[in-house]
């Protein structure tokens, strides 16, 4: 498959060779460092990261935007034994050597991710354990049905906006927008805030120029909402973040917002477009759905060990001077934790073509204590979602080889730009089962924030317009059909 990735020009490729102790022998020195922001890192990082694995080992001095240097731990073991031991490796930013020298500029595209926040991803001890404590409980009062609710709401009216035309750009017409749509309302906000904060929140993770003004605009509207729900309180993650016996501020529950809607809209958008990618395109996939060998909840999590939705994230910082894969780690380094690079370690995966059916080992939603409290939202959504596009679209087929696909890469992620498929339309209106109103709930259910708008109220327009509101038409349904039959009988077509 080809890439294709957007220009930056703060950073190049050094071809000189490294100097003996790379990130250390000489502060600063760039000499023959990989960047993560340059363009090898964005055509090919999975080749980036098994080409420093050959010539540096487990871990890797490499080279941030702004020339700032850090160490990228590629391998498995390697990246459980920094997440696994705080005492070590911090996850406190300021701990940052960079940012307490003055190095880091204020438009950086870094700071976004990694900038000090008042959230549990940022602290350690008593007090992360308090914050993570209320995140966890407030995303738990979701049942599974309730979210599954949500989702298939959502994905009927994302296909109902362009089943007729018989074909579709999966990738931009449904993978960027369902996981948001869900998150608006497990986060108690309108439907319609969805689009805006899909765009925002991907410029953000990408580090773009304009990361930081995406960034100013999710804080600004995630402030509003907490404001509105201080005196309305509903069934939804930012009224259980207030009410919980922790005591959140309202900053310390923005901020938490902003890392749940942020971690699991980008995870969950990567996670679709690549079960979708194996769905369509893989034989192995084909073969084993067909023949019952394998369901899509395996399908789902084969794709988080070979493609997880994160490639790295900005995972720790050395509290004290240590050593980690035979590298010297001073403190106040920062380590990124190459999470697709450890799922693909030959030490602990020396086939990577040997299916890994009901193996949830992988690093995809980290690991140790600060594993992803929301994974299962993400897993919920990919599961379910794409059960329903199958219902709907039994013989969804790829429109263009495959070997045509574009792929967009930043520092953190790996994505499809696009994914074209056609289908066959439906044939009128007058022929299918109309949409009604969503089955009215149980108050058990209902006060678990699981109906379809969840007893939520309606919140406030974000303080700044929406000018990219997708319209959800709501057109007539067929009768949903197992996605099972109807795959097999397309696959025996």
């Amino acid at each position: 498959m080809t890439s294709s990735f957007p220009e930056q020009s703060r950073t190049a490729w050094a071809p000189a060779p490294p100097p003996q102790c790379p990130a250390h022998a000489r502060p600063g020195a760039t000499d023959g460092l990989a960047r993560l922001f340059g363009p090898e890192a964005a055509e090919d990082p999975m080749g980036l990261y098994e080409r420093l694995r050959a010539r540096h080992g487990s871990v890797a001095p490499v080279l941030l935007d702004g020339d700032l240097p850090a160490w990228l731990v590629l391998g498995y073991r390697e990246i459980l034994e920094v997440a696994g031991t705080p005492a070590r490796f911090s996850r406190d930013s300021r701990n940052w050597r960079w940012f307490r020298e003055g190095r880091v500029p204020p438009d950086s595209p870094l700071l976004p991710m990694i900038a000090w926040q008042p959230v549990c991803l940022f602290l350690d001890g008593e007090e992360r354990s308090r914050l993570r404590l209320a995140v966890t409980d407030s995303l738990e009062r979701f049942n599974r049905r309730g979210i599954r609710r949500h989702i298939t709401r959502f994905t009927h009216q994302l296909i109902d906006g362009f089943a007729e035309r018989g074909e579709a750009d999966l990738a931009e017409e449904f993978c960027e927008h369902l996981p948001m749509l869900v998150l608006t309302q497990l986060l108690g906000m309108p439907d319609e805030y969805g689009p805006r904060l899909v765009a925002a929140s991907r410029d953000m993770v990408a580090g773009t120029e304009t990361s930081v003004a995406s960034n100013a605009f999710i804080v600004e509207t995630l402030t509003e909402l907490v404001r509105r729900k201080r005196g309305s309180h509903g069934h939804d993650v930012t009224s259980w973040l207030i009410e919980h016996s922790s005591g959140l501020t309202d900053e310390e529950v923005w901020n938490h917002l902003r890392v749940i809607l942020i971690a699991a809209n980008e995870t969950t958008v990567n996670l679709l477009k690549s079960t979708l990618r194996m769905v369509l395109t893989d034989p192995r996939c084909h073969a084993s759905l067909a023949g019952g060998q394998m369901t899509l909840p395996d399908v789902v999590e084969q794709v988080l060990w070979s493609e997880p939705p994160l490639m790295t994230i900005p995972g720790r910082w050395a509290a004290v001077a240590t050593e980690v894969g035979g590298q010297k780690i001073e403190a106040g380094d920062m380590l990124l934790l190459a999470l697709a690079a450890g799922n693909h370690d030959p030490a602990v995966r020396p086939d990577p073509s040997v299916p890994l059916l009901g193996n949830r080992s992988h690093l995809a939603f980290s690991s140790g204590p600060q594993e992803c409290p929301g994974q299962n939202i993400g897993r919920a959504i990919a599961d379910t979602g794409i059960d329903t596009l199958l219902a709907r679209l039994p013989d969804v087929r790829l429109s263009i080889p495959e070997d045509q696909l574009r792929w967009k890469s930043g520092w953190m992620t790996r994505h499809l730009t696009s994914l074209p498929v056609a289908f066959t339309a439906p044939r009128s209106a007058g022929s299918a089962e109309p949409a009604g109103p969503a089955p009215a709930l149980a108050d058990t259910e209902r006060d678990q924030g699981s109906g379809p708008d969840g007893g939520v109220p309606p919140a406030a327009e974000p303080a700044v317009p929406l000018s990219s509101v997708v319209p959800l038409p709501v057109a007539a349904r067929r009768r949903r059909t197992g996605w099972w039959n109807s795959l097999k009988a397309w696959l025996r077509g």
